[in-house]
């Protein structure tokens, strides 16, 4: 396995989100490194700024803050995804519930479902401008080694009662997915309550609201080392090409990037290449109607995630039948500055190839863009403190699902900082994101296997 270079790459592809630069995008607080901080936060994207956001929040508790980011603000993961609020509210239950047993797996379905409501609530509460709209998610699978065993999964689960099932949606007969997906040669389809978003805009108004209450924002400052230890004050020493910041706390934002800030995250944070693209008719033209998002499930661990914005336009990602063909599309890879080769091939005529009604429409790819993931090597994010290293903070691994994950764990986070509660034993975090040290220490890793899945493309059997 060839070790990633995790010093950013300074000219990535350019995202759909980021075609509006926000003006704090290469912002500094002050022209100088401040020299030393109550807390240092690694990171700008949804992790680091909801966890200084909520850090900050309260007018009675505002410690010293800066938030150092290695590049422009939210120019990584946060800014690359598909703006996709989904819930994973059944697919993973059994995975869940074999690692975890079935009612740790009913907490972190709920856990994730909770967000839709706080994310709204947010965004209300802040009046962020971020396109969020609430839809239904429709999961469409096209293949049966996937369709035939998630219904048997799907009925076991019903049967057994461990969840909530009132607000999710079922067709097991395949004219009936298609009609309700618009999807070709829709074998099942499942539909529940989801959201999408403008992930750049949400987490820029939250990041200006950080900085209003006195963070320091410094952009264009990579974090290359971080002291093994505190010195004799309790300060961990943060490095940076500027000079360095005397910490008395550190949160690890870092997603793909944790193991070149912390080597003991060698092997259990693994950065992953991930890809979308942004797809539209021509301009004048009206685009086929879709008001859903979708993930489409193409074979084992081959999916696509699609949202549907409110000008017709769609944004998709995955590409797993390009991306699984080499570990070295994804493997390791922290370099956003290049697709992957056949992606532009694969979404070229997607809409035209995969749902009714688009054959004629034109839709065409106008934007193309790779983004790193970091994939934890049991998938669950490492939050929390960090084992033996007091003021030292997690907040990251949370493997290309920070979307439906990210904010509750924030909050939790910032209390935890603040010392309104004493352990996340105390919040409603499941206890598999929790940073322990049996976690860290331990050398199984489920990445490799899972992604492999269906690398060789057999043939499809429907």
């Amino acid at each position: 396995m060839t070790a990633p270079d995790f010093f950013p790459h300074p000219e990535p592809t350019q995202s759909y989100w980021l075609t509006h630069e926000d003006d704090l995008a290469n912002h500094r607080t002050t022209e100088e490194l401040p020299q030393e901080a109550d807390y240092v936060v690694i990171g700008s994207g949804y992790a680091g700024t909801t966890s200084a956001y909520y850090l900050l929040k309260d007018e009675k508790f505002r410690p010293s803050t800066v938030i150092l980011e290695a590049r422009s603000a939210c120019s990584g993961a946060t800014a690359r995804n598909g703006g996709h609020l989904k819930p994973d509210c059944y697919l993973s239950f059994w995975t869940y519930a074999k690692m975890f047993g079935p009612r740790t797996a009913a907490q972190l379905i709920n856990h994730e479902i909770k967000h839709l409501k706080e994310i709204k609530k947010l965004v209300e509460e802040e009046n962020i401008d971020c396109d969020f709209h609430l839809t239904r998610a429709i999961d469409v699978f096209l293949d049966e080694r996937v369709s035939v065993p998630t219904i048997q999964a799907y009925r076991e689960m019903v049967k057994a009662g461990y969840l909530d099932t009132s607000d999710i949606e079922f067709w097991a007969n395949p004219k009936e997915a298609e009609q309700v997906s618009g999807m070709k040669d829709a074998l099942c389809a499942f539909s529940f309550t989801a959201g999408h978003i403008w992930p750049y805009k949400f987490i820029m108004h939250l990041l200006r609201r950080a900085v209003e209450w006195g963070a320091n924002l410094q952009t264009n400052t990579p974090v290359t080392t971080l002291s093994e230890k505190p010195d004799a004050e309790g300060r961990w020493t943060v490095t940076t090409p500027r000079g360095t910041i005397r910490a008395k706390n550190v949160v690890i934002a870092t997603n793909a990037y944790t193991a070149g800030i912390m080597p003991e995250f060698k092997d259990k944070i693994v950065p992953v290449r991930g890809i979308a693209a942004h797809i539209a008719v021509p301009e004048g033209q009206r685009p086929p109607h879709l008001n859903n998002s979708y993930a489409v499930r193409f074979g084992p661990k081959q999916y696509d995630y699609m949202v549907v914005r409110a000008d017709g336009s769609v944004v998709v990602g995955g590409a797993k039948q390009k991306v699984l063909l080499s570990d070295s599309n994804w493997e390791n890879v922290t370099d956003d500055s290049k697709l992957i080769e056949g992606a532009d091939e694969y979404f070229d005529g997607y809409m035209q190839r995969h749902f009714n009604g688009w054959e004629d429409s034109g839709a065409t790819t106008t934007k193309i863009w790779t983004g790193i993931m970091g994939y934890s090597k049991d998938f669950m994010p490492f939050l929390g403190r960090m084992p033996g290293k007091r003021g030292i903070w997690l907040n990251t691994g949370f493997t290309g699902h920070g979307m439906p994950r990210i904010l509750l764990s924030s909050v939790a986070l910032a209390g935890l900082m603040k010392g309104e509660v004493d352990d996340l034993s105390h919040t409603d975090i499941p206890w598999p994101f929790w940073a322990t040290e049996e976690r860290i220490r331990s050398t199984e890793s489920v990445v490799q296997s899972y992604m492999a899945g269906d690398k060789h493309n057999g043939e499809k059997k429907n």
